[in-house]
């Protein structure tokens, strides 16, 4: 094996950590691009060599450049960086969770209090139980007392109760 063919090897090797730097490191592309002149150095090196050896480099490259890809995104959340740039699901509190819908057909009929303006929909507090809650007909202001008149899966809807 001569020099060119064990230079092509090595620059396939610097293509492929260019393209695992890429998503480890922000460099707006320049990486990649680095990677790419890489891969078409080492392509036209081995075709110099013969044309069997190019496609076998073209073949390479063809497996090798998904592989790493996909091998770089699997590690990529795992690691101190990923971590602190990805969303992560936001953990539930106790008060803020979506109640059970059995829990939520047993406020048929109660009565409660507006916590936010119904745009039409807002958070009303039924004994001291946070719902968000659907209003029947448009707006209704903070403070108004409103009774559930429906419910449905997860979606509560109020009327307003006419104080005389």
């Amino acid at each position: 094996m001569g020099w060119w063919l064990a230079f092509a090897i090595f620059l396939y090797l610097v293509c492929a950590a260019l393209i695992l730097a890429e998503v480890f490191v922000p460099s707006g592309g320049l990486l990649g691009i680095c990677a790419l002149v890489c891969l078409i150095g080492g392509v036209a090196i081995f075709f110099r060599h013969s044309i069997a050896a190019g496609w076998v480099g073209i073949g390479a490259a063809i497996v090798m450049i998904p592989s790493i890809i996909a091998v770089a995104y699997k590690i990529f959340p795992k690691t101190r960086f990923g971590k602190s740039v990805t969303l992560t699901p936001s953990e539930r509190q106790h008060g803020d969770a979506i109640p059970d819908t059995s829990g939520l057909k047993e406020l048929l009929g109660s009565v409660g209090v507006v916590l936010t303006p119904l745009r039409p929909v807002g958070m009303c507090n039924f004994s001291g139980q946070r719902v968000e809650c659907v209003a029947e007909s448009g707006y209704v202001d903070r403070d108004k007392k409103v009774k559930v008149i429906n419910v449905e899966s997860t979606k509560v809807t109020v009327r307003v109760i006419e104080e005389t």
